[in-house]
Formats: structure tokens, C-alpha cells, sequence
């Protein structure tokens, strides 16, 4: 099977468990990674290094890290907020540590309680530590509240070009930006980030869209269009943040392979196994709400994937080859 043509980086364990009030058994977690990875996704956020009485929901994080671990081939990744948490995560095991690093002052000192001045510094002590001990490791900026704040409101795009630069400076290997919020439009997207690509290019990195207003999946094309290649998900679009009012909803991971697979986009992604592992997300959070448009009407009749499979293609083929056997 030929590579990839984007990566499709799924968040749910991490982006999408922190944002609900109940937590997900450690078991259930790594049943719901497992058949991830078995539908083809090869980067898993699978939780954040916080402390426990912060969020609760990620207090097993490294025993989640180190089933992941276990999976050939899967970049497992963990955001951190601070140092002592990068520590922890790299000593862990962990193949890339994502940081949130505000555009927005206001978003800065709600979500880390520190200026942006302060999570710079925080953010130069993290390249050090990967470095001098960890360099096998990679570390990528999530710019949070890139297209808008809910607090402080608009946010000036020569803001987020200064942030991009000052991450870059500071040792990391890639910087995304995130619409935390959910204030992007396309037009916005394809601007800012040809600006931040003309700023430290090729070390711009993922786009991570909230479909808050309905515009998910027209912004990840938007980028897409002007060259961005990772795109962060989350199964049945669970997510947001809790230190920004009115945030909801990631991306629905199913819906993206289905937008870029119809496209003639390879993903690398089974979408009957994707749609398959909604249920073992539903039975380690029985009654949650989960999204998307994709598992609810199916795939459209002639589906093909970009690479020219067809649905169930393989069973047929394990069947076949099982009968002549």
C-alpha cells in the first residue's frame, strides 16, 4: 500500500476525554487505541502529563502510553504543559510531545495561568530538556486560540506569526495552528496559514479545527489547499477546552478520511474499522453523545479509497484465501 498523501492525527484520547466529566477505564482507553490503530491511524494523542487532581481524566496516562508503545509503527504522542509534565512524558516513552502555547494573552494566562512571555521561557527549558536527554524525541507547538479568542476576541494575525517565530527560535520541530474556539472561515485559514509558512515554513505544522460553527471540515480543506498536510480529529468529535468559554467539538475523525478519501486524498485509513471503533469508545463511555455525519449515513454507493480499494475489499480477499487454503 503506497504511503500516505496526509496524516490524520487522532486527539480523541486526549483532546476528547479531558473535555467530558466522566472518565474512561484505563482498560477501555487502550480497547479504544487498539482498534485505532487497527483502522489505520499512526498518530494517537493519547492523553496529557497534568496532574491528577487538575484532570482527573488523564491521571492513568502513563500506564495509556505504555500499551500504545506496544503498537509497531504509531507515534505516540502526549501534550504537556510545562516542563515538569515534558519530563515525565519523554521518560515515559513517548515518540512526540505536543505544547499549548497561546496566541491570545487573555487564552495565555485562563489555560496555563501564564503570560505568553512566561510559556516561551517554559517552552526554551522543554527544547533544552529534549535536546540534552531526549533527542530522539519530537516537539511540536499547538498554537491555541490562532483564529480568535473567546476572551479577549479578535486575535491580530501578526500576534500568531510573532508566537510561530518565537516557538521556532525556541528548538521546536513543528508549529500548528488551532482553532480553539471554532471562529475560523476558509479564507482566514488559507491567510494565516501562508503567513506562517512564509514565516518558519516548513515547520508549520498540523491544522486543529473545532467544528463549533459548522465549518470543521471546510477549514481543514482551506488548508489543505495551501499545503498543510497533518490534521488533527477526534472520533465522534468529542473535545474542546474547558478554558474557552463556548468551545466545542473537534473535528469528527470519520468525516475527514471520508472528505479526502472521495477526494482521491489516501489517508492510509480503513473507514469501516474507523466507524467499527465508535463502539468501543461507546462501551468505555456508555451514553456519551458522539458525532458525525459519516457513520450515520454510510458510505455513499461505489465508494472507492483514493488508493483504489474498495469497501470490505480485504475481508473478501482473507475470505477467498481462507477457502482455498
Amino acid at each position: 500500500m503506497s504511503s500516505p498523501s496526509v496524516l490524520i492525527s487522532e486527539v480523541g484520547p486526549r483532546d476528547g476525554l479531558q473535555s467530558i466529566s466522566r472518565t474512561m477505564p484505563t482498560a477501555a482507553k487502550c480497547a479504544w487505541i487498539d482498534r485505532l490503530f487497527d483502522a489505520g491511524l499512526r498518530e494517537i494523542e493519547v492523553g496529557s502529563f497534568v496532574p491528577a487532581k487538575l484532570l482527573p481524566q488523564m491521571a492513568d496516562v502513563a500506564d495509556v502510553v505504555r500499551h500504545a508503545l506496544t503498537k509497531p509503527g504509531l507515534t505516540v504522542m502526549a501534550l504537556v504543559p510545562n516542563l515538569r509534565g515534558a519530563e515525565a512524558a519523554l521518560a515515559a516513552g513517548v515518540h512526540k510531545i505536543s505544547i499549548p502555547l497561546s496566541a491570545s494573552e487573555a487564552h495565555s494566562q485562563a489555560n496555563v495561568r501564564k503570560t505568553r512571555e512566561q510559556a516561551l521561557q517554559d517552552l526554551r527549558a522543554i527544547a533544552a530538556l529534549r535536546r540534552e536527554r531526549f533527542p530522539g524525541a519530537k516537539v511540536e507547538v499547538g498554537m491555541s486560540t490562532a483564529f480568535g479568542c473567546t476572551i479577549q476576541g479578535a486575535v491580530q494575525e501578526d500576534e500568531v506569526v510573532w508566537v510561530a517565530e518565537c516557538a521556532v527560535e525556541a528548538g521546536v520541530d513543528e508549529v500548528g495552528l488551532s482553532d480553539t474556539t471554532g471562529m475560523a472561515n476558509p479564507a482566514q485559514v488559507r491567510r494565516l496559514f501562508n503567513r506562517v509558512r512564509a514565516a518558519i515554513g516548513e515547520r508549520t505544522g498540523a491544522a486543529h479545527m473545532h467544528n463549533t460553527r459548522g465549518l470543521g471540515l471546510a477549514n481543514c480543506l482551506a488548508a489543505y489547499d495551501v499545503g498543510v498536510r497533518t490534521f488533527d480529529a477526534s472520533q465522534g468529535g468529542l473535545g474542546g477546552c474547558p478554558y474557552a468559554p463556548g468551545a466545542s467539538g473537534n473535528v469528527v475523525t470519520e468525516d475527514l478520511v471520508f472528505m479526502f478519501e472521495a477526494m482521491g486524498v489516501h489517508t492510509g485509513v480503513d473507514l469501516e474499522r474507523l466507524v467499527a471503533a465508535r463502539e468501543a469508545l461507546a462501551a468505555g463511555l456508555p451514553g456519551e453523545a458522539l458525532y458525525g455525519m459519516t457513520p450515520e449515513a454510510g458510505l455513499t454507493k461505489g465508494f472507492a479509497y483514493a488508493d483504489g480499494r474498495h469497501p470490505g475489499a480485504e475481508r473478501l480477499l482473507n475470505r477467498i484465501e481462507k477457502d482455498c487454503a
